[in-house]
């Protein structure tokens, strides 16, 4: 069970998608020179940048998840931010240089050779990743990293990626049309470039403080709207990895003693805390006698 629960935390998925990567990368690099498919060769360099993006995020993890301290008062959280971030950027490039090449082969002939290799290597790439994505969605739903959740994105584009690869070669070895490979090479790049503006346009808004999902904050607001209260007002929210951070101002009677308003607040947080349980809930409620415009007529 220890040895379970340790494989399903972020660092050590990130370890195993750097090790599975790197088996890839030198088994399809390896192909794609012999073989001289452009395909399989960008899918190796894709596997390379994968490779180096996981080491980035093992290390960027292993950061985050160290404690809070004088100078960090939230920890290091963010950091998964930064990492995903740039995982979005490293995707970008790698699109952007499968595009170029595919147009460079598209326009020059290209001649394919040991296309069985091709297929074989595509075949153990495509069942290899898709075990991956598996187990890092798993990860995910459990931890719900974001350096995770963008790793499973970018194993699905190479899930996807493969699978067209090897239907392609498939189709090169029956009909001959070799173009078939530097064309499937310029939509596999496009696709890339889509995923990767998604993920870094994601992990920018998180970095900038970036509210709760709206089915999230409207579960709050209908838990605080049926508890024993006069009012709430300023309810703010921010995520930080599976942290959620939770701002609000609760009004009470003003004859109400303050244990019994202890009490309804710590009910009204446990029953938030309970909307998900998997993610990690920091609370603040100010308790107030009256709403704030009404704090200077009181007075």
């Amino acid at each position: 069970m220890f040895f379970k629960n340790l494989l399903y935390t972020p660092k050590y998925a990130t370890l195993i998608a750097t090790i599975t990567a790197l088996c890839l990368a030198i088994g399809k690099l390896i192909v794609g020179i012999i073989s001289g498919s452009i395909a399989v060769l960008a899918s190796a360099i894709d596997s390379l940048l994968d490779v180096g993006i996981s080491i980035f995020n093992f290390f960027a993890i292993k950061k985050s998840e160290q404690p809070a301290d004088s100078k960090f008062n939230y920890g290091l959280g963010k950091l998964e931010f930064l990492a995903a971030t740039f995982e979005g950027l490293i995707i970008t490039c790698s699109g952007i240089y499968i595009f170029y090449t595919s147009v460079q082969k598209l326009i020059s002939s290209h001649a394919l050779e040991s296309l069985s290799s091709s297929i074989g290597m595509m075949i153990v790439s495509f069942c290899v990743t898709f075990v991956l994505v598996w187990f890092l969605q798993k990860v995910a739903k459990k931890t719900h990293s974001q350096v995770i959740k963008a790793d499973v994105i970018h194993y699905k584009v190479d899930l996807l990626s493969n699978g067209a690869i090897l239907c392609s070669l498939a189709i090169i070895s029956f009909s001959g049309f070799e173009k078939l490979d530097a064309i499937l090479g310029i939509i596999i790049a496009l696709y890339i470039i889509v995923s990767a503006f998604k993920l870094i346009k994601e992990n920018v808004l998180l970095l900038l403080d970036r509210a709760i999902e709206p089915h999230i904050f409207v579960r709050v607001q209908e838990i605080l709207e049926d508890s024993p209260i006069t009012s709430y007002h300023a309810l703010r929210s921010r995520i930080v990895g599976n942290i959620i951070f939770i701002n609000v101002h609760l009004v009470f009677h003003p004859d109400i003693t303050l244990i019994e308003a202890h009490k309804i607040c710590d009910d009204i947080e446990s029953r938030i805390r309970a909307i998900d349980k998997n993610l990690v809930w920091e609370i603040n409620a100010h308790l107030d006698p009256c709403d704030d415009s009404e704090f200077d007529v009181i007075l």
